[in-house]
């Protein structure tokens, strides 16, 4: 295989895997580590991609990668996230759910609650719900985003705004060391932190890709999370943080 096809390959491997490692493409393409850790780093001269230990992930920028490659990434990994988090949402609760695969898969995992009230900004999370009988939802109307079928902007705050929740369900594109929630889009971030504001609790649903990634726009700290679902344990600086700051860590799978 030539260096061109094998450069395509490992940077459709990043977007639909969230990551590349370095011995597990040399075998899937029959050849050296040595060879993949040289295009890797063609790639990563490039801005492509970001080198880790043991391989690389999708460099960070200004832009997201795109929603269906997303829902594609970790799909095990968030099923597990999303039922760990439904397990602690009780029936008759009123709940917030923002733009995100993850928050989708809570939204499957709430099929069968009873009595609940969603508020969402994100048309697949209530299409979900539709075939929840118990359910009733509100979408909150603004700027819709065809790329993701999210709804952003003035009207979508007005709309959350008038809602006290018993729940916040946040999702996040990136988490940095500091424990910072952080997003592309300025307008979605907007609509989070008026959710999270209006919200008695806020759960976090985030896997751990989140944790090598960046985005430029802050939603809000850990501190600010009840609850974090994962599928990863925290290093131990970022975990130390949870415990001061008393944001329960939830590893799910």
């Amino acid at each position: 295989m030539s260096q061109t096809f094998r450069l395509d390959d490992l940077m459709q491997m990043a977007r639909t895997e969230g990551r590349i490692v370095a011995e597990d493409a040399a075998k899937r393409m029959g050849v050296t580590v040595q060879t993949i850790r040289r295009d890797l780093l063609k790639l990563a001269e490039a801005g492509k991609l970001t080198r880790v230990h043991g391989g690389a992930v999708l460099a960070s920028g200004t832009s997201n990668i795109g929603y269906a490659d997303r829902r594609a990434l970790n799909t095990a990994e968030k099923a597990a996230i999303a039922a760990a988090c439904a397990a602690e949402i009780p029936d008759n609760a009123a709940i917030f759910m923002n733009i995100g695969t993850t928050t989708e898969a809570v939204a499957q995992a709430l099929l069968g609650h009873r009595g609940i009230l969603v508020v969402t900004n994100n048309i697949n999370v209530a299409n979900t719900l539709v075939a929840n009988p118990d359910c009733e939802i509100v979408v909150a109307g603004g700027q819709l985003r065809r790329t993701d079928g999210g709804l952003v902007g003035t009207l979508a705050n007005r709309i959350v705004d008038e809602f006290k929740f018993d729940l916040a369900i946040i999702g996040c594109s990136a988490m940095d060391a500091d424990g910072d929630l952080l997003d592309f889009d300025m307008l979605e971030v907007g609509v989070s932190q008026t959710a999270i504001r209006r919200a008695r609790k806020t759960f976090l649903v985030a896997d751990h890709t989140k944790f090598t990634r960046s985005a430029p726009a802050r939603i809000a700290s850990l501190a600010d999370i009840d609850t974090f679902f994962t599928d990863r344990p925290l290093d131990a600086a970022l975990t130390a943080r949870c415990k001061a700051w008393n944001t329960r860590v939830v590893i799910a799978g």
